[in-house]
This record gives structure tokens, C-alpha cells and sequence, in this order.
């Protein structure tokens, strides 16, 4: 791994990947890509009416993710994007050709998810599509560069964990700001 990573924080919705991508953005001065503001309003409109998206609806979605991703591996940059990933075939879709992708897999209990979910009010994304991105989610492999974190953990302590184990960064320095655990 470059000491300028590209990294997907995946999971189900609710599980806080925008919240641990500015994070870890922050922590590694890289750019933060928040992978739901770039879903199609067709996309929005599905979701908002409680329909889960289907492959087709993601693919395009995907693509435009892809193309983040593939443009920071061209210029050897940093890349923090937060993206549900849920298939391993979207997985690779995103990694497209690039060694320099890392996923960190967010995942937790689904009562935890849906009581995140419901206190949230600012996403179009509702509750009651929980039960569909479990049903879609394929854990990652071993050989997926993936790395799982319990969502039960502060957000700070994932990042930190996750940074640690990340190859090819170099050690946290005086200079590096302390990362509160919350």
C-alpha cells in the first residue's frame, strides 16, 4: 500500500461510513468523496420511495465512483471514499485495476443500524431498506484488500485501529493531531 491510499468505506446504510470517511480523510490529508451525493435523482427517488436499488440502478452510480477512484490512482493521490459497496463484483468495479484500493468494511448489529437510521432525519435513505442491504451484502474475501471494523466502536477508535494496520504508512509523528475516540 502507497503511503497515499486509496480507501472505500463500505457497509450497510447507517453504519457510519461518512462519518469514519471524514475521518480518516482528515487523518490522512486526502480528499473525501461522499459516494451518496453522486447517486443519479433517479436513484434518490427510488430510495426515497422505499425501493431498493437493483444492480442496474447501481451501475452507472458505480462508474461515476470508479472514475474518483481511477483518477487519484492516475495521479498517485490520497482518496478517502464512503460508498455501501455491498457485492464484491461492485467492489471490483470500483477497485478497477488499481493495487492502491483498500476497502474498510464497516458492520455492526442490525438494531443498532435501525436505531441510527430512525434518528437520523437529513437522508433520503429510509429504514425500512435495512433489511434489503443485508440480504445484499457480501462480506468481503480474504484476498479483497478488506479490512472489518464493529461499528460499535467510536468512530475516532476505528479510524485509529484502521490506520495502524493500514501497510505503508509511516508511524504517527508528534505532528499528528490526537484523535478524540468519540
Amino acid at each position: 500500500m502507497s503511503t497515499n491510499p486509496i480507501i472505500v468505506v463500505m457497509g450497510v446504510c447507517g453504519c457510519g461510513k461518512s462519518e469514519v470517511g471524514r475521518r480518516l480523510a482528515e487523518r490522512l490529508g486526502c480528499r473525501f468523496v461522499e459516494g451518496d451525493e453522486h447517486h443519479p435523482p433517479a436513484n434518490i427517488a427510488r430510495m426515497s420511495a422505499g425501493t431498493p436499488l437493483t444492480d442496474e440502478d447501481r451501475f452507472g452510480w458505480l462508474a461515476t465512483l470508479a472514475g474518483f477512484i481511477a483518477e487519484a490512482d492516475r495521479r498517485g493521490e490520497g482518496l478517502v471514499l464512503s460508498c455501501s459497496a455491498l457485492k464484491r463484483r461492485y467492489r471490483d468495479q470500483l477497485r478497477g485495476g488499481s493495487r492502491r484500493v483498500a476497502f474498510l468494511h464497516l458492520h455492526g448489529d442490525k438494531a443498532l443500524i435501525t436505531e441510527r437510521m430512525e434518528a437520523r432525519s437529513a437522508h433520503f435513505m429510509p429504514a425500512s431498506l435495512i433489511d434489503s442491504q443485508f440480504a445484499a451484502l457480501e462480506i468481503p474475501g480474504p484476498d479483497e484488500a478488506a479490512w472489518t471494523a464493529d461499528i460499535a466502536r467510536p468512530p475516532g477508535a476505528i479510524v485509529t485501529d484502521f490506520l495502524a494496520r493500514l501497510p505503508g504508512l509511516p508511524p504517527p509523528t508528534a505532528n499528528t493531531p490526537a484523535e478524540d475516540p468519540a
